[in-house]
């Protein structure tokens, strides 16, 4: 790992990516998230849903970037064998980690489904791994030294750099902001918020929405950048994004990170 610059590289994990099944939008994302922090993707690998393949670039990239993510394989199925792999790679054990356990057996039976050792496999960790927040879908990654486990949904993972990015050693202070639209719909702002981003391409977004009742729903508008005055800016736009569509926005945060 480098002590200058920080930098960083992905590792896009699974079967289905090599195959063509898949088409990986995550090391796009990662690296336009990353951008705006002063922490540029140097090099991106694609290996397949082999312990030794995973175990063998994870060290590669460990000791040459300041910060490795790794995208897929961390689900319920047989060939979900990232965390095994980690593990593997650090030299540790793994095991299910209480917090998760319980989260996931109170997110089951709020659905009214059985909590199976297949969901369980969710909550394997490697030990003296820290979690990664999953505000999507709940099942969380985790983070090993500068190694970040995301899931390999583009949607989730997106949502799991939001827990990462404070952790992150960046050349200047990260800034960012929240607005929600209670109501707001993904598809009534997708075109204006993707043209944003393309304008700004300093500034990072997410768009992510909730549901949990008729009438307690809406998406979470998030941008975040090392840039402070431009803050002034993104909320006036995102705020116009979110009247065009009828729906009154609410600013929710604004930090440094």
């Amino acid at each position: 790992m480098t002590d200058s610059a920080p930098t960083a590289a992905v590792l896009l994990i699974g079967d289905e990516i090599l195959s063509g099944r898949t088409r990986d939008i995550n090391l796009q994302q990662i690296a336009a998230y990353l951008a705006p922090l002063g922490i540029p993707v140097l090099e991106s690998r694609t290996v397949a849903d082999v312990q030794a393949s995973i175990v063998k670039a994870v060290n590669d990239l460990r000791a040459e970037y300041t910060y490795v993510f790794t995208t897929g394989g961390i689900g319920p199925t047989h060939d979900d064998i990232t965390a095994d792999a980690i593990a593997a790679a650090f030299g540790v054990g793994i095991g299910e980690h209480p917090e998760v356990i319980a989260m996931l057996a109170e997110r089951y039976a709020e659905m009214k489904t059985e909590f199976t050792p297949a969901r369980r496999r969710m909550a394997r960790v490697p030990n003296g791994a820290s979690l990664v927040a999953n505000p999507v879908s709940g099942a969380p990654g985790f983070q090993m030294e500068n190694v970040f486990t995301l899931a390999g949904v583009p949607q989730v993972a997106r949502a799991m750099l939001e827990d990462i990015g404070p952790r992150l050693r960046t050349g200047a202070v990260v800034h960012k902001v929240t607005i929600r639209g209670l109501g707001l719909r993904e598809g009534d702002i997708a075109e204006p918020l993707g043209a944003l981003a393309v304008e700004m391409p300093n500034v990072s977004y997410g768009s992510y929405p909730w549901f949990r009742s008729v009438g307690d729903n809406g998406v979470h508008l998030v941008a975040s950048t090392i840039h402070a005055e431009l803050i002034d800016t993104i909320v006036q736009r995102l705020e116009a994004i979110i009247f065009a569509t009828g729906v009154t926005p609410e600013r929710i945060t604004e930090d440094a990170g």
